[in-house]
């Protein structure tokens, strides 16, 4: 059975969907941050989280796997850059 929902929700909806890639640059730009001040356990946590949010604006899996092989923040932050620019 379809679920109907209100023209208000059907706009949040919506608004989420259009929005997912900006607010998912918005947290690769945390994150980066987040890299350059993380050591030890801290720092392989926050490349899973990374890791994820990449995939999720359509990085390709195998520059990913560069990225963290580098582990470098400030290669992170040209390719957050680059993102930011394409959108």
């Amino acid at each position: 059975m379809a679920q109907q929902h209100s023209k208000h929700v059907q706009s949040k909806i919506k608004n989420f969907y259009d929005n997912r890639e900006a607010s998912g640059l918005q947290r690769l730009q945390e994150l980066v941050t987040d890299l350059y001040l993380a050591e030890g356990k801290k720092r392989a946590t926050t490349w899973g989280y990374i890791e994820k949010a990449l995939e999720k604006v359509g990085v390709k899996p195998d520059r990913i796997a560069h990225l963290k092989a580098k582990d470098d923040p400030q290669l992170l932050a040209k390719l957050v850059e680059e993102l930011i620019a394409k959108e």
